[in-house]
């Protein structure tokens, strides 16, 4: 594998990275559900590279799965989600921006030096797209504890999963049956999660998280 190769393959990688730190700094539901189309854009990008420098062809398939189900069915269904029940754009956070994106960046500086020091006798690409694929999943965590609508943690929680995505095709592909079973276990969550969404809305007539643990604290 050339030098460009291996640039063009952490370039990708770090992408991902810095769309993540783009998604915490979002405060508008549109906002962030584009961003995250343009996550899984740029991580079929990375897979079908990793595909090419691999001569791996099965990971062409895990390329097109992200596109379509990542890149265009999800944020086009959230969108109409957010239209039918009625969701308010703003994106209310446990605490602020700011101190969320030094906590943000602080877990990329942690995820480096301990996935280097860890995978110190792997191969370079491969340790190093480990490194950015725990960021990756690290700031989807983040973004899952400090919003409080429910499409937020949506959100968060698919970005989380391409974070897997990218440490499984770094680390010299996955299984295309393991490749088939996540495209469909995306799928079935999100259809899960969108009928919750809809009972959430039509029980409470909200999806904040913290009007729902107000209520229940109400109840006790």
């Amino acid at each position: 594998m050339g030098q460009f190769d291996f640039d063009v393959a952490h370039l990708l990688a770090g992408g991902l990275v810095l769309i993540s730190l783009t998604m915490l700094y979002q405060d508008r539901l549109y906002a962030l559900i584009r961003v995250f189309a343009l996550h899984a854009f740029v991580l079929a990008l990375s897979v079908a590279w990793q595909a090419a420098i691999q001569n791996a062809a099965h990971l062409y398939i895990t390329a097109a799965i992200a596109l379509v189900f990542k890149g265009i069915i999800i944020p086009v269904a959230l969108h109409r989600i957010m239209v039918r029940l009625g969701i308010h754009r703003e994106i209310e956070t446990v605490v602020g921006i700011g101190p969320t994106m030094l906590a943000g960046i602080g877990l990329v500086a942690l995820s480096m030096v301990v996935m280097l020091r860890v995978t110190a006798e792997a191969d370079s690409l491969a340790r190093e797209d480990l490194a950015f694929a725990l960021s990756v999943v690290l700031l989807g965590l983040l973004l899952m504890v400090t919003r409080r609508n429910a499409v937020s943690l949506v959100v968060g929680f698919m970005s989380l999963e391409n974070g897997l995505i990218l440490a499984a095709t770094g680390a010299k592909g996955m299984p295309l049956v393991v490749e088939i079973s996540v495209a469909f276990s995306v799928l079935i969550a999100f259809i899960v999660i969108g009928i919750f969404l809809f009972q959430i809305r039509e029980r409470f007539d909200t999806v904040d998280v913290g009007a729902l643990d107000r209520f229940r604290g109400e109840r006790r």
